[in-house]
């Protein structure tokens, strides 16, 4: 006797020869229901339009005939949307892609019906026919148009449960955000209203959401709406604005939130995780910042590129900002390993300090810099690595020569010697018409940037830019610190202003300035207008729970009571990028630090060091005895800007021997 054995099959039931993919399996009943509604709306379409041609007439009709059509008509649409990819599952129901291929396929099933009711012998008038194909499209669509609305008003979430939002903008920013919060029941905002200044969008809807007024309607809006916040949902919005609309919420007793810059969304969209209360930031430094993302990209993907100073708050936003343009390798250098640690965990997600990409080095050491520019070759480099607290530098002179000045200067004999094409040393708006030590020594490191490009074959700029919000030891993170101790806020001079950008625009604007075609320049970066610090210390003292008390402690040592951008020789010139002033640097030729001693007295010390901030031009090149005349390749130069190449030259450490840093 035989014993027929059942057929094996896997875990989704299907025979186990079966070539059929299981998600194919789950998804079928769904899409043969849609091709299956739809030829239903055909064959309803088909006879509206029979009637309409008699009349209304129903005696009129061929019932089989028009059956017989809409059999054949249903054929026919199925195999033109499953062409166009309507029942293949390729976009979400009821999207504007998919009603885009519904149109198409209606398009050709209507002519194809066309013939074929020629062919078996006119079984329903011609012009029901094309009726029909209309008719068809504007019945399929509405199914989907019916099924879109009831799937989104099942993840609406409740206006009860969630916090009533007015939201500020109607433009793409808000279109974003609104749909991110309604289409999750657990959003916990729920828009009720819009605002915005724009008279052609005062009837907009979006999402069922009205625009209900303009900026300064929001007292009133938020009353009638019971609205518990205000959400400013302007990507581009500056900090005027933002000032601007925080004091009209102020005294409404609502929370006043807002979604990031644009520079911090990097061309993403807007979701509810980005909603976030108002910071000093958006206060003071918020600005769209343009970028030329094709030039970028040209110089730093599929590039190597180091960053020094990779653990502070400049260093460590350039690497976040340059591992979007897809470098060939991103080799971060800092002496500080916790800095590193942390860099690496917001760019990974993990913090092995297992890469070989993660270098611990001084830049004061040059035989560890050698090795490191041996190792990993890089192409271009972002010189972050500085001593930037002008008290402390006023205190320790030779600290500010030893890393700023000699730690600069070999970094840039290194990058000429392991032929870096591109290097972009960070500045400081201290060293426009410098006063400090931490201006003179920045100054300096300008000037060696200068002389450094004279004897490149690719490009050496300096960038300049003021006070970077939310750095460690920048003013609002001191003051937000006197805050939270419970005061007092210290402020040197009621008068006392300085310029202030986010760190996520200044190194945006950095990358942007590394891909300027510039001639040993500084490119200084426009702030926007100064920033009375007084004012800064009385809004975080009225946002605080409790009195906060601000005093006065007087200017100190090497302090400017207004910052400036650009010295007075240095004119306001932007051939490349409206947001990019280029200003010539004189050039100081490295050699001339060999008499520098950071072991001669304070003053002495201070005063020399003046002298080659503010010194004329001292080049190499132009010392040397003429050589022949080169043109640098790579660099777009105009017409008769060929340049003198120096005789090679070794300048290795800068300051006397036996007495190295």
């Amino acid at each position: 006797m035989q014993v027929r054995r059942p057929t094996p099959t896997d875990v989704t039931g299907a025979p186990a020869g079966s070539r059929t993919p299981p998600w194919l399996l789950a998804a079928l009943p769904v899409r043969a229901a849609r091709a299956a509604a739809d030829a239903m709306a055909l064959a309803v379409a088909l006879l509206i339009a029979t009637l309409l041609r008699h009349d209304g007439d129903l005696a009129a009709v061929d019932a089989t005939g028009l059956l017989v059509l809409a059999s054949l008509a249903a054929i026919v649409h199925t195999v033109a949307g499953l062409q166009f990819g309507l029942y293949t599952g390729r976009w979400s129901y009821g999207c504007f892609e998919e009603i885009a291929a519904l149109a198409k396929t209606a398009a050709l099933t209507t002519p194809v019906v066309f013939i074929l009711d020629t062919l078996v012998g006119r079984l329903v008038p011609r012009s029901a026919i094309i009726a029909a194909g209309l008719i068809a499209l504007v019945l399929a669509a509405g199914v989907r148009y019916a099924a879109r609305l009831l799937h989104d008003h099942r993840l609406r979430p409740s206006p009860e449960h969630g916090t009533r939002v007015v939201v500020m903008g109607a433009g793409e920013g808000s279109a974003q955000v609104i749909r991110a919060m309604l289409r999750s029941p657990f959003s916990p905002y729920v828009p009720v209203a819009l605002l915005d200044d724009d008279p052609a969008k005062r009837t907009l809807r979006l999402m069922g959401v009205p625009v209900a007024g303009n900026r300064h309607a929001m007292a009133e809006v938020v009353r009638r709406f019971r609205a518990d916040a205000v959400l400013i949902a302007i990507p581009s919005a500056s900090a005027e604005l933002v000032r601007e609309l925080t004091e009209l919420a102020q005294p409404l007793n609502v929370d006043l939130k807002v979604v990031p810059p644009v520079v911090e969304l990097f061309g993403r969209t807007v979701s509810v995780e980005d909603i976030r209360p108002v910071s000093h930031a958006d206060l003071l430094g918020r600005r769209e910042i343009g970028i030329d993302l094709a030039a970028v990209a040209g110089y730093l993907e599929g590039r190597r590129v180091l960053v020094t100073g990779a653990g502070g708050s400049i260093g460590s936003e350039l690497c976040r900002q340059v591992a979007r343009f897809h470098p060939a390798r991103l080799v971060m250098l800092d002496r500080d390993e916790s800095g590193l640690h942390a860099v690496q965990l917001s760019l990974d997600g993990r913090a092995m300090l297992d890469d070989r990409n993660l270098v611990v080095a001084d830049i004061r050491d040059q035989q560890r810099l050698d090795e490191v520019f041996a190792e990993h070759r890089p192409q271009v480099v972002f010189h972050a690595a500085a001593l930037k607290h002008l008290p402390l530098l006023e205190m320790h002179p030779s600290e500010a020569l030893k890393t700023n000045i000699i730690g600069t200067y070999q970094i840039l004999q290194t990058a000429l010697r392991h032929g870096v094409d591109r290097l972009v040393n960070i500045s400081t708006d201290k060293a426009a018409e410098p006063t400090s030590v931490l201006g003179y020594s920045k100054r300096i490191t300008e000037r060696l940037t200068a002389a450094a490009d004279e004897s490149a074959p690719g490009t050496y700029c300096s960038v300049r830019f003021g006070n970077v919000l939310g750095s460690r030891g920048s003013v609002l993170t001191a003051f937000t610190a006197q805050v939270e101790s419970g005061g007092p806020i210290t402020v040197t001079d009621p008068e006392v202003s300085r310029f202030f950008m986010t760190v996520q625009e200044a190194v945006r604007l950095v990358i942007q300035a590394g891909a300027l075609d510039s001639t040993g320049e500084v490119l200084v970066l426009d702030m926007g207008e100064p920033v009375r610090i007084a004012d800064v210390a009385r809004r975080l003292a009225d946002a605080a729970d409790r009195h906060i008390q601000i005093v006065y402690t007087g200017l100190r040592p090497g302090e400017k009571l207004q910052e400036i951008l650009l010295g007075p020789d240095e004119p306001d010139h932007r051939p490349n990028h409206p947001l990019i002033s280029q200003a010539p640097v004189p050039p100081l030729d490295g050699a001339v630090l060999s008499l520098l001693d950071p072991t001669v007295p304070r003053t002495d010390l201070i005063a020399v060091l003046r002298w080659l901030a503010e010194s004329p031009a001292l080049s190499a090149a132009r010392e040397a005895s003429p050589p022949a005349v080169v043109s640098r390749p790579g660099r777009n130069r105009a017409a008769g800007r060929n340049r003198t190449a120096p005789p090679p030259r070794q300048p290795e450490f800068t300051v006397r021997p036996g007495r190295q840093p």
